[in-house]
């Protein structure tokens, strides 16, 4: 396995232990690579739903899964990473969510693979190594 960051989407589904297939090969990953990774901003995305939803117990158990992950920060380089691909996306008709494109700037800025199930928002990002770990 290769060195890797968690979308969102995957890392609801380990959290919410939704997809065996994605929990399996999360657990996988941290036995041969080390802690889940995923970025500041993917952590912001959780939370936000979590705090919406006032699901307080679901909140403490991610509280805890952050303790024992790894959280990238979204740095000042990130950021301009971020803004030159969705002024890529913008000039090319390509999909350009804003979280998505921070999510895959920082992958590409840690030289990260990107796990997620969105394969087709990332696709036209070069060089971004994508992986769905929703296949076995």
């Amino acid at each position: 396995m290769v060195p890797s960051l968690l979308d969102t989407d995957t890392l609801s589904e380990i959290v919410k232990l939704r997809n065996a297939t994605v929990v399996q090969r999360a657990l996988s990953y941290s036995r041969m690579v080390g802690p889940l990774r995923f970025s500041a901003f993917t952590r912001y995305e959780v939370l936000r739903g979590y705090k919406k939803q006032g699901a307080s117990i679901q909140l403490a158990r991610f509280h805890i899964f952050c303790q024992k992950s790894g959280i990238l920060p979204v740095t000042d380089s990130i950021w301009d990473r971020a803004s030159d691909l969705w002024a890529e996306a913008q000039n090319t008709g390509r999909p350009c969510g804003d979280a998505d494109l921070v999510i895959a700037a920082t992958a590409l800025e840690h030289q990260l693979a990107l796990v997620t199930g969105n394969t087709a928002h990332f696709s036209w990002i070069p060089g971004l190594v994508l992986e769905d770990w929703r296949t076995p």
